[in-house]
């Protein structure tokens, strides 16, 4: 991997290293991840629950 990484993926690894739990039933996700699309000016990261199916989704607007 490069060791370049966008911003971008630099937040994705951050909340892959912190936001890997449920808020929904508390289920730790060790072994998932976020993901991420981009479409136009937004970028949205989303996190969806392998036990209980919830999912959180936070999304960046670029201007």
């Amino acid at each position: 991997m490069s060791v370049h990484r966008s911003p971008f993926e630099q937040l994705r690894e951050k909340f892959d290293d912190s936001e890997l739990r449920c808020p929904a039933c508390g289920y730790v996700d060790t072994d998932g991840g976020w993901r991420v699309t981009a479409s136009g000016s937004r970028v949205r990261y989303q996190f969806v629950c392998p036990t209980c199916d919830a999912v959180e989704t936070r999304e960046l607007r670029l201007e």
